[in-house]
């Protein structure tokens, strides 16, 4: 029970890590545009972190929580995965390097149940309990097919996106800037093209709607305010609420003066803000989640027998033997509140990265990329996809720079920034592989 406490606490303090480490995210572009001053945009950024609390369930936590096969591995596992994740975080904070903290605890899990498997089991293959011959490698949930046609899930998609998320923050920042800048214009079609997304969107949502009837748990007798207030219809509002915002202000934009729509921009660069934020913490906040939810499943099976206190009554979801998850609210309570203090504490080294060395940032360009990377992080979450927070605002900061001109974005940084993604999870596995091997000789 101690290791297990032990764990708790480190995850905890990895969240924290996490939100000081990733604060930039969320207010490097308004701190560029002088929108709000450093510390009202910590403040900014960390209620709105702590408010996902409210937003967001809990499919995240699950993809992590099950990134190694909790049956197969032990407690020393979980923790050198997390204490090898804390270190690569504080080295690429110090650094100033806007590295991941969602691949970096992915990694240190996955790659200390490898060198578990090997310490165990050795290379070659053994029997388990189902009969069937397996080896070290598939320790490690590489790839598991979506039911009834769903996303896929596993390390393999979570790599893809890697590449797929800061692409999709880049395209749609892209996109989003365009449309701006067609609005701009004193033309009828950007108008028509507006209406039509409002429309569009409006529908959209509406059949992403959970109904009433469909409600396990309504949190009131009220119909309306029962649907309004689920977590899964307030994920939909709010994308359906930044869109209609930026449509409306598109229709209006040709009618401004140029200190107008600066004053506009920089008004709506407080809501993009607050939703990147939003997403920021619905998506890594999740992930402290399921390395605590995997580390009393572990414990569980490792202490056959053992009576759990409620407060530790733990449960992972599995949708082929109809079981559902069952997470003690004071652990999303703790994950939400240390991520949101940790936001307190910035990033300020990083802030400098991602606001002014990868391209040039004004109130149009914030408003887009932080649009841009919010509605990417809504939609990943959708599909219980862990990504990186970081690469996504990255991707969408590049995608308004490539608006102006292709050499408006600083290359030579954003190649570094690149090669940082792609060592993450491959360093952060090999670290934890090798805290693996020190830890199990004392522990």
């Amino acid at each position: 029970m101690t290791l297990l406490i032990l764990i708790i606490v480190l995850a905890l303090i990895f969240d924290y890590i996490n939100g000081f480490h990733d604060a930039a995210n969320a207010i490097a572009t308004v701190v560029a545009t002088k929108v709000l001053t450093p510390f009202q945009a910590v403040v900014w950024a960390a209620f709105f972190n702590f408010l996902a609390y409210w937003v967001f369930g809990f499919g995240v936590a699950d993809t992590v929580a099950k990134t190694a096969h909790t049956m197969e591995i032990n407690l020393v596992v979980i923790l050198a995965g997390v204490i090898a994740a804390i270190c690569w975080n504080l080295l690429t904070w110090w650094l100033g390097i806007p590295s991941s903290s969602s691949h970096t605890l992915i990694g240190g899990f996955a790659g200390a149940a490898v060198a578990h498997a090997i310490a165990v089991h050795g290379f070659s293959g053994y029997v388990g309990e189902d009969g069937a011959t397996h080896y070290w490698y598939e320790i490690v949930s590489w790839y598991k097919a979506g039911k009834d046609g769903g996303m896929p899930s596993g390390v393999i998609i979570i790599i893809a996106f890697i590449v797929l998320a800061p692409l999709l923050g880049a395209l749609a920042s892209y996109l989003i800037s365009i449309w701006l800048l067609n609005a701009s214009r004193k033309s009828i079609g950007p108008k028509i093209f507006t209406v039509a997304l409002m429309l569009a969107t409006i529908i959209f949502v509406y059949y992403q709607m959970v109904p009433y009837s469909e409600i396990e748990k309504p949190r009131f007798e009220s119909h309306f305010w029962s649907v309004a207030f689920e977590a899964h219809n307030i994920k939909w509002f709010l994308v359906a609420f930044i869109v209609l915002t930026v449509s409306a202000f598109c229709l209006i934009f040709s009618s401004l003066n140029l200190h107008q729509a600066d004053a506009a921009l920089k008004k709506m660069q407080l809501l993009s803000s607050a939703a990147f934020s939003l997403g920021h913490g619905g998506n890594d906040s999740q992930k402290v989640m399921g390395i605590i939810a995997a580390a009393v499943a572990v414990y569980i099976n490792t202490n056959p027998g053992v009576h759990m206190d409620a407060w530790l009554d733990v449960v992972l979801p599995n949708d082929d033997a109809g079981i559902k998850g069952v997470m003690p609210s004071w652990i999303p309570l703790a994950c939400y509140s240390a991520i949101a203090a940790g936001t307190l504490s910035g990033g300020w080294k990083i802030v400098k990265t991602m606001g002014s060395k990868i391209t040039k940032v004004s109130s149009f360009e914030g408003v887009a990329a932080e649009t841009a990377g919010a509605l990417t992080l809504y939609f990943t979450e959708h599909l219980k996809i862990p990504v990186s927070t970081t690469h996504t605002i990255t991707g969408s900061i590049i995608g308004v720079g490539l608006t102006k001109r292709v050499s408006a974005v600083r290359w030579g940084v954003t190649v570094s920034l690149i090669w940082a993604w792609i060592l993450t999870i491959p360093i952060s596995a090999l670290l934890a592989g090798l805290v693996y091997f020190i830890l199990s000789v004392f522990i």
